[in-house]
Formats: C-alpha cells, structure tokens, sequence
C-alpha cells in the first residue's frame, strides 16, 4: 500500500513511520508533509524516499526542492498541494494528522477521493462531521479512527444497534487534583506536561482542559453514528483502559494497552488484519489499581461547551473548535491566563450566529467568524 502522511514531522506522524518501517513488504511511503518544517521533513525523506513531499506553508524555493530531489523526492509547495497528493491515484491510504482546522480541507479531499483515511484529526470531524461521513460514504472511503479513544471503541463494537453507550476515557491531565483556585496562574509548561502521553503543545492544552475529550466527544457521534447522550465521559488517570462500550445486555466490553499511538495506528494500517506496533506489552500483574471517575465541571468547564456545542448543532461545533483554537494559541503564548481559555469559547458560543452547516465554504465561514470573535475577546482580557 502507499501511504501518504499529512503532519509527518509531528507526534502522530513519527509513530507511523516506525509501525511503518517494521512492515517493509507491507507499505511504502508516497507522499511526506509538513507546514514548515523544511529541515525535518528533509531528513524523513533522507530515511523514507517518498515520491512526493509537501510544505503546505511555505513559498516556493528552488534550492530548497533541489535538495529533496537529491533523494528522488518531488516537493511541493503551498496547501494545494496537499489535496494533490492525497487524490493522486497511486495514493492508498492517507494517515490524516495535521492538528486543528488546518486538516480539514486535505482530510476532505481524501474521503472524497476514496482512500482508506486514518483520522487522526478529530477537527475535522468536530467541523464537518455530516459532510465529511457523506462524502466518504458516497466515494466509498473507508474513516478509520486512530485517536486512541476512538479506535479502542472501534475494536469493541460488534453490534452498533445493541449499544446503550459508549464510554470515552480521559486522564485529566496535569490539573485533575490541582486546587482549582491555581489554575489562574497556571504555565504553558505545566499544561503541556502531560501525565501519561506524549504529545504536541496544543493538544496537551486541549488534554488539560478536557477540550480534547469535549472534541471527541463530538467526533463520536459521528464516527460511530450515536446521540450525544449515550456518549460518556470517565477520568481514568492511569490511561490503560481506553474505552468502553456497554450494551444492551448489561456487557461492557473495553480495549486495554500501554500509552502508546502505535497501538492505534497499527490497528488503522493493518485492519481488518492485526500487525505488530513495536509497543510494550501490559504486564497485568503490575497493574493493583484501575480508578474512575466523573469529570469535576467546575474544573474543566470546556467539557460542558462541547456536548452543549453537539447539542446545538449545525456550526456550533465549527465556533467551538475554532474558538478554542485561538485561546490556546493565546495562552501558549503568553496573552490569556489558562482559565481565560473556556471563557473565550463561552463567549464565542453566544455571541457568533450558528447557521445550518449544508457545505464546506459554510463551515469554513463559520471557522473565520469565530476567530475574528476569539481574537478580539483575547485583546479584550488582555487591555
């Protein structure tokens, strides 16, 4: 299979080159992006020699493609291009990891060009959910989740009709036993010290907020075609169990593994077949405590936004996550205390209209308004 990687220089993206490279027979790399990441990109096509690399912003520079061709590499510029790649007829399978609203246009592009699309941006469907399941539905695409929530429900379904529910677990990051007094004066580098996972700045933001899990939430009722109120939230702090699903019959059946993405991403890539991912094994004599419990509102008030966002409808989904955006990139650089995040979302939520999302230049214009909003509600709490 060829193999496109939108985001290979982040997180997501180094894992599946190393599920990758202990499948040799199995995949070949085709197509490598990143946003500006010349240097690392260059260095993954050192290793890997894709047909194509993409700096999605990044003008356009000579010297620089001259130096991917030295590899048998063709780069391309701009986010076209993106598109591009992922609609090439030789292209397969699509690992969709660019973080936030960046991804959706290329995400879109490749349900609609028919590829198997592992979804590792839940923006996209926190966006265009609706639009996104129809246009894979009609090219015959196949949407397989690589958030380690989502594909653990994934491997648990037998039965989507006989689900009373399905229960998506969260750690609650570095802030779960904080006093929530000191959250005012919480750091970017406390927030994006996760507990248990690895991950880049914005979504350890979104992991100690719960925006993520709020996020997912929303990607849930999409992917798996379920009302909001069978989509539960637990605090799981040791991140072994991660997910659940209960049926009818009283069964609650759960996927268990280390923190690791492979995990995940090999069961993307592989399915319906199972390959090896290279993560260590549980050693289910070491693990005395299993816990959860509720998710405390007061101290992740982005969790109630969320379902609310899912409740309402339409582009509310879309001023949510773009709302958030802006916030976090705010907070990470200095300009909005950790708890102004969700009051900003809050705000945003109430103040831009939400209008029927019927096509993507309708939820791309919903995504515009709402930063403009954010950004300006920043600057408010700034002066």
């Amino acid at each position: 299979m060829n193999l496109a990687i939108l985001g290979a220089t982040g997180s997501i993206g180094s894992s599946t080159l190393d599920v990758v490279a202990r499948h040799p027979d199995r995949y070949r790399v085709f197509a490598l992006t990143a946003n500006g990441k010349a240097e690392p990109l260059l260095e993954l096509c050192r290793v890997h020699h894709p047909t194509y690399a993409v700096l999605s912003g990044a003008p356009r520079d000579a010297k620089l493609a001259a130096r991917f061709a030295q590899h048998g590499t063709e780069l391309l510029f701009g986010a076209a291009a993106l598109e591009q790649v992922v609609m090439d007829r030789r292209c397969d399978v699509v690992m969709a990891a660019i973080v936030g609203a960046a991804g959706l246009a290329s995400t879109f592009a490749a349900a609609k060009g028919g590829k198997r699309v592992l979804l590792a941006n839940k923006e996209a469907l926190v966006m265009a959910g609706p639009l996104l399941t129809r246009a894979a539905r009609e090219a015959g695409a196949s949407l397989l989740p690589v958030d380690s929530e989502h594909n653990a429900v994934f491997q648990c379904l037998s039965d989507i009709k006989a689900v009373r529910r399905i229960v998506l677990t969260a750690s609650g990051g570095p802030f779960r036993s904080a006093p929530i007094e000191s959250l005012d004066t919480v750091t970017p580098a406390q927030a994006c010290a996760h507990p248990n996972w690895v991950m880049g700045r914005k979504i350890s933001v979104d992991s100690a907020t719960m925006m993520n899990k709020g996020l997912e939430v929303i990607e849930a009722r999409w992917l798996f075609d379920v009302p909001a109120p069978s989509i539960e939230v637990v605090i799981h702090p040791q991140s072994i169990v991660h997910s659940l699903v209960e049926y009818v019959d009283g069964s609650l059946i759960a996927q268990l593994s280390n923190p690791d993405m492979r995990v995940p991403i090999a069961h993307a890539l592989g399915f319906p077949e199972r390959i090896a991912s290279g993560a260590t094994p549980l050693d289910l004599t070491t693990m005395n405590n299993l816990s959860f419990e509720k998710p405390d509102e007061r101290r992740f008030p982005c969790l109630r936004l969320a379902y609310a966002a899912l409740e309402k409808g339409g582009t509310a989904p879309t001023l949510l996550n773009a709302a958030n955006e802006v916030a976090v990139a705010a907070f990470l650089e200095g300009r909005l205390p950790f708890t102004g995040i969700a009051r900003v979302i809050a705000d945003t939520l109430e103040a831009v209209p939400t209008n029927a999302a019927k096509s993507l230049e309708t939820v791309m214009a919903a995504d515009e308004q709402a930063r403009r909003h954010a950004a300006a509600g920043v600057l408010a709490r700034a002066a």
